[in-house]
């Protein structure tokens, strides 16, 4: 992993619309950042990438934990009072979504359309794997001609760059909230993460490489 050091004042969130935490930790990452007077920076990335590199299995791949995870979902969803609905299918492709997030545009209309993208996934159950779906979700905040621009070479490797990025600096899943050079996982970190914010964090306090001293004295088999 390199260390590269984010702005103290970027909020950088990773994403990908397949996450239903991710689409949770929407309704407020944008209350946050401007609670805390931050640049945010919503990154779509490729959970599924991320997963190969790590060698993690998705939650929708493990069954009990798929039905946990929804079950999560709905509770965390009536707490926040915000919509949540089965999807049109799960997992699902959402690379049609997440190219259009990259294309040129500015960025009010790119976070009008993220939430669009979100709510048409995890409270309309549209198909947001099909481009024409996309493409009409699109047109409805303005972005026009998303599936023609969207099929540029150089939109792809946009999305293919930021996936790798993320991996160099440590991301491993998502929703996740990088500041400065620290990363907050899951919409369990919420609460941690304005913490850090408000300069209480006590991991500020620990001995870093007293953890990073810590050696496995036991060993998982492998299943082949």
């Amino acid at each position: 992993m390199r260390h590269v050091v984010m702005s103290s004042k970027t909020l950088r969130f990773y994403f990908d619309y397949l996450s239903p935490y991710s689409y949770l930790a929407w309704q407020e990452i944008p209350l946050v950042a401007r609670r805390h007077a931050l640049q945010l920076k919503p990154t779509p990335v490729l959970l599924a990438a991320l997963l190969d590199h790590h060698g993690h299995k998705g939650p929708g791949e493990i069954a009990p934990k798929r039905a946990y995870v929804f079950k999560d979902c709905v509770r965390r969803a009536a707490t926040l009072g915000v919509p949540f609905e089965p999807p049109f299918s799960h997992p699902f492709n959402p690379l049609p979504a997440l190219r259009v997030t990259m294309l040129d545009m500015g960025e009010e209309r790119r976070l009008k359309l993220i939430t669009r993208l979100f709510a048409a996934t995890w409270a309309e159950a549209r198909d947001v794997s099909s481009p024409e779906v996309v493409g009409a979700i699109c047109n409805e905040v303005g972005v026009p001609n998303a599936l023609e621009r969207v099929q540029d070479p150089v939109i792809k490797q946009r999305l293919r760059d930021v996936t790798t990025e993320a991996i160099e600096l440590g991301v491993f899943g998502v929703p996740t909230m990088l500041i400065g050079d620290e990363l907050f996982w899951g919409t369990d970190s919420l609460r941690y993460f304005e913490s850090h914010l408000a300069g209480d964090d006590p991991v500020s306090t620990i001995d870093p490489a007293a953890w990073d001293a810590v050696r496995a004295s036991a060993m998982r088999k492998r299943s082949r």
